[in-house]
Protein backbone atom coordinates (compact mmCIF):
# COMPACT_ATOMS: atom_id res chain seq x y z
CA UNK A 1 0.00 0.00 0.00
CA UNK A 2 0.99 3.37 -0.94
CA UNK A 3 2.23 5.67 1.62
CA UNK A 4 0.71 9.01 -0.26
CA UNK A 5 -2.76 9.92 -0.26
CA UNK A 6 -2.34 12.64 -3.02
CA UNK A 7 0.21 13.92 -5.49
CA UNK A 8 0.55 17.36 -6.37
CA UNK A 9 2.68 19.12 -9.27
CA UNK A 10 3.67 22.03 -10.61
CA UNK A 11 2.43 23.01 -13.66
CA UNK A 12 4.97 24.49 -16.35
CA UNK A 13 7.94 22.43 -17.30
CA UNK A 14 6.43 19.66 -15.21
CA UNK A 15 3.20 19.17 -17.16
CA UNK A 16 3.25 21.33 -19.58
CA UNK A 17 5.25 23.71 -21.49
CA UNK A 18 5.36 26.76 -24.02
CA UNK A 19 5.23 24.76 -28.06
CA UNK A 20 7.83 25.73 -29.79
CA UNK A 21 10.76 27.41 -29.49
CA UNK A 22 11.30 31.12 -28.46
CA UNK A 23 12.04 32.34 -31.57
CA UNK A 24 9.17 30.26 -33.15
CA UNK A 25 6.35 32.98 -30.83
CA UNK A 26 8.36 35.41 -31.64
CA UNK A 27 8.11 34.58 -35.23
CA UNK A 28 4.07 33.60 -34.88
CA UNK A 29 3.72 37.11 -32.29
CA UNK A 30 4.76 38.84 -36.02
CA UNK A 31 3.08 37.52 -37.90
CA UNK A 32 0.21 37.42 -35.87
CA UNK A 33 0.88 41.81 -36.61
CA UNK A 34 1.14 41.57 -40.35
CA UNK A 35 4.83 41.23 -40.17
CA UNK A 36 6.24 38.50 -42.66
CA UNK A 37 9.81 37.93 -41.57
CA UNK A 38 12.08 38.51 -39.07
CA UNK A 39 15.46 38.59 -39.30
CA UNK A 40 16.61 35.09 -37.85
CA UNK A 41 20.05 36.62 -35.80
CA UNK A 42 18.03 39.39 -34.03
CA UNK A 43 15.14 37.03 -33.16
CA UNK A 44 17.31 34.86 -31.68
CA UNK A 45 19.44 37.27 -29.59
CA UNK A 46 15.98 39.04 -28.50
CA UNK A 47 14.94 35.49 -27.19
CA UNK A 48 18.34 35.35 -25.58
CA UNK A 49 17.90 38.40 -23.45
CA UNK A 50 14.25 37.33 -22.60
CA UNK A 51 15.54 33.85 -20.78
CA UNK A 52 19.06 35.74 -19.34
CA UNK A 53 16.72 38.51 -17.76
CA UNK A 54 13.36 36.76 -16.72
CA UNK A 55 15.15 34.15 -13.85
CA UNK A 56 17.19 36.91 -12.14
CA UNK A 57 16.56 37.56 -8.78
CA UNK A 58 15.87 41.27 -9.56
CA UNK A 59 12.79 40.21 -12.03
CA UNK A 60 11.50 37.90 -9.81
CA UNK A 61 11.62 39.99 -6.94
CA UNK A 62 8.34 42.30 -8.52
CA UNK A 63 6.22 39.73 -7.81
CA UNK A 64 4.85 38.97 -11.77
CA UNK A 65 3.02 36.19 -10.40
CA UNK A 66 0.77 38.00 -7.37
CA UNK A 67 -1.55 39.60 -9.77
CA UNK A 68 -2.51 39.43 -13.70
CA UNK A 69 -1.89 42.81 -13.69
CA UNK A 70 1.33 42.95 -12.33
CA UNK A 71 2.10 39.99 -14.80
CA UNK A 72 1.27 41.58 -17.75
CA UNK A 73 3.02 45.11 -17.25
CA UNK A 74 6.46 43.05 -15.95
CA UNK A 75 6.54 40.48 -18.70
CA UNK A 76 5.71 43.38 -21.66
CA UNK A 77 8.08 45.39 -19.91
CA UNK A 78 11.01 42.70 -19.63
CA UNK A 79 10.25 41.75 -23.64
CA UNK A 80 10.48 45.82 -24.96
CA UNK A 81 13.85 45.63 -22.77
CA UNK A 82 14.79 42.46 -24.64
CA UNK A 83 14.17 44.36 -27.99
CA UNK A 84 11.16 42.93 -29.07
CA UNK A 85 9.89 46.63 -29.70
CA UNK A 86 13.04 47.00 -31.95
CA UNK A 87 11.96 44.08 -34.32
CA UNK A 88 8.42 45.11 -34.65
CA UNK A 89 6.11 47.57 -33.32
CA UNK A 90 3.48 46.22 -30.78
CA UNK A 91 5.35 42.97 -30.47
CA UNK A 92 5.85 43.13 -26.67
CA UNK A 93 1.92 43.05 -26.38
CA UNK A 94 1.35 40.49 -28.91
CA UNK A 95 3.99 37.97 -27.61
CA UNK A 96 2.84 38.40 -24.31
CA UNK A 97 -0.63 37.44 -25.19
CA UNK A 98 0.40 34.47 -27.65
CA UNK A 99 2.00 33.00 -24.39
CA UNK A 100 -0.68 32.92 -22.38
CA UNK A 101 -3.19 31.73 -24.99
CA UNK A 102 -4.37 28.24 -24.37
CA UNK A 103 -3.33 27.09 -27.91
CA UNK A 104 0.36 28.12 -26.89
CA UNK A 105 1.04 25.25 -24.65
CA UNK A 106 1.40 21.53 -24.89
CA UNK A 107 1.34 18.43 -22.41
CA UNK A 108 4.39 16.04 -22.24
CA UNK A 109 3.88 13.00 -23.79
CA UNK A 110 3.94 11.20 -20.48
CA UNK A 111 1.48 13.64 -18.34
CA UNK A 112 -2.36 12.63 -19.47
CA UNK A 113 -0.88 8.84 -18.52
CA UNK A 114 0.59 9.45 -15.41
CA UNK A 115 -2.33 11.77 -14.51
CA UNK A 116 -5.03 8.93 -15.81
CA UNK A 117 -3.08 6.02 -13.51
CA UNK A 118 -2.98 7.92 -10.73
CA UNK A 119 -6.17 9.22 -10.77
CA UNK A 120 -7.15 5.42 -11.21
CA UNK A 121 -5.85 4.70 -7.77
CA UNK A 122 -8.01 7.07 -6.36
CA UNK A 123 -5.93 9.65 -5.46
CA UNK A 124 -6.70 13.02 -5.41
CA UNK A 125 -4.49 15.56 -7.68
CA UNK A 126 -3.23 18.85 -7.57
CA UNK A 127 -1.69 21.54 -8.90
CA UNK A 128 0.42 23.68 -6.98
CA UNK A 129 1.82 26.58 -9.77
CA UNK A 130 3.45 30.14 -9.67
CA UNK A 131 1.78 31.84 -12.22
CA UNK A 132 -0.01 35.33 -12.93
CA UNK A 133 -2.55 34.18 -15.23
CA UNK A 134 -5.47 31.35 -15.47
CA UNK A 135 -4.11 27.82 -16.22
CA UNK A 136 -7.64 26.73 -16.49
CA UNK A 137 -7.93 27.55 -20.34
CA UNK A 138 -5.08 25.58 -20.85
CA UNK A 139 -5.96 22.38 -18.95
CA UNK A 140 -9.47 22.24 -20.52
CA UNK A 141 -7.72 22.22 -24.01
CA UNK A 142 -5.46 19.13 -23.20
CA UNK A 143 -8.15 17.08 -21.39
CA UNK A 144 -6.41 17.09 -17.97
CA UNK A 145 -8.90 19.37 -16.08
CA UNK A 146 -11.18 16.69 -15.10
CA UNK A 147 -8.18 14.64 -12.98
CA UNK A 148 -7.66 17.96 -11.17
CA UNK A 149 -9.10 17.80 -7.50
CA UNK A 150 -7.38 21.01 -7.13
CA UNK A 151 -5.68 24.33 -8.69
CA UNK A 152 -3.65 26.76 -6.59
CA UNK A 153 -2.25 29.51 -8.45
CA UNK A 154 -0.28 32.20 -6.95
CA UNK A 155 -2.18 34.91 -8.21
CA UNK A 156 -5.60 34.17 -6.89
CA UNK A 157 -4.15 33.04 -4.06
CA UNK A 158 -1.60 35.53 -3.02
CA UNK A 159 1.92 33.32 -1.74
CA UNK A 160 4.54 31.82 -4.31
CA UNK A 161 6.21 29.11 -3.91
CA UNK A 162 8.45 28.00 -1.51
CA UNK A 163 6.35 29.03 0.90
CA UNK A 164 4.98 26.53 2.65
CA UNK A 165 1.50 28.55 2.65
CA UNK A 166 1.20 27.32 -1.20
CA UNK A 167 1.05 23.93 -0.96
CA UNK A 168 -0.65 23.84 2.77
CA UNK A 169 -3.61 25.38 1.09
CA UNK A 170 -3.65 22.46 -1.76
CA UNK A 171 -3.76 19.99 0.75
CA UNK A 172 -6.49 21.66 2.85
CA UNK A 173 -8.30 21.96 -0.24
CA UNK A 174 -8.00 18.10 -1.00
CA UNK A 175 -8.20 17.07 2.44
CA UNK A 176 -5.08 15.41 2.78
CA UNK A 177 -2.08 15.72 5.38
CA UNK A 178 1.22 17.02 3.81
CA UNK A 179 3.23 13.98 5.56
CA UNK A 180 0.66 12.08 2.90
CA UNK A 181 1.51 13.73 0.10
CA UNK A 182 3.87 13.84 -2.71
CA UNK A 183 5.38 16.74 -4.23
CA UNK A 184 6.24 16.71 -8.02
CA UNK A 185 7.99 19.69 -9.56
CA UNK A 186 11.16 20.55 -11.54
CA UNK A 187 13.03 23.81 -9.76
CA UNK A 188 14.49 22.96 -6.47
CA UNK A 189 14.02 26.57 -5.82
CA UNK A 190 10.51 26.54 -5.34
CA UNK A 191 9.00 23.16 -5.71
CA UNK A 192 11.71 22.00 -2.74
CA UNK A 193 9.64 23.94 -0.10
CA UNK A 194 7.15 21.59 0.27
CA UNK A 195 9.92 19.71 2.27
CA UNK A 196 8.95 22.69 4.74
CA UNK A 197 5.70 22.10 4.47
CA UNK A 198 6.27 18.30 5.78
CA UNK A 199 5.51 16.82 1.98
CA UNK A 200 7.53 14.65 0.06
CA UNK A 201 9.28 16.25 -3.38
CA UNK A 202 10.45 14.14 -6.18
CA UNK A 203 12.46 16.74 -8.55
CA UNK A 204 12.66 16.20 -11.56
CA UNK A 205 15.63 16.94 -14.21
CA UNK A 206 15.49 19.66 -17.21
CA UNK A 207 12.85 18.54 -19.61
CA UNK A 208 14.13 16.78 -22.65
CA UNK A 209 13.55 18.48 -25.60
CA UNK A 210 11.02 15.94 -26.87
CA UNK A 211 9.93 12.48 -25.58
CA UNK A 212 8.64 11.30 -22.06
CA UNK A 213 9.42 14.20 -19.35
CA UNK A 214 10.39 10.87 -16.96
CA UNK A 215 6.64 11.39 -15.38
CA UNK A 216 6.96 7.41 -14.77
CA UNK A 217 8.45 7.73 -11.76
CA UNK A 218 5.47 9.11 -9.77
CA UNK A 219 3.98 5.93 -10.43
CA UNK A 220 6.54 3.24 -8.75
CA UNK A 221 6.25 6.04 -5.31
CA UNK A 222 2.47 5.58 -4.98
CA UNK A 223 1.59 2.20 -6.85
Amino acid sequence: MSQFEAVLFDAGDTLIRLSGSGETLLHQAAANLGVSALDAEETGAVWQRVLARSSTAEELAKGRDLSSVKHREIWTSLYTYAGCEDLAGGLSDELYQLTISASSWEAFPDTLPTLRAVHALGLPIGVVSDTGFDLRPIFDSLGMAGLLSTLVMSFESGVCKPAPKAFLLACQQMGVRPERTLMVGDNPLTDSGAVAAGMHVLLLPPAPKDGPRGLGHVLSLVS
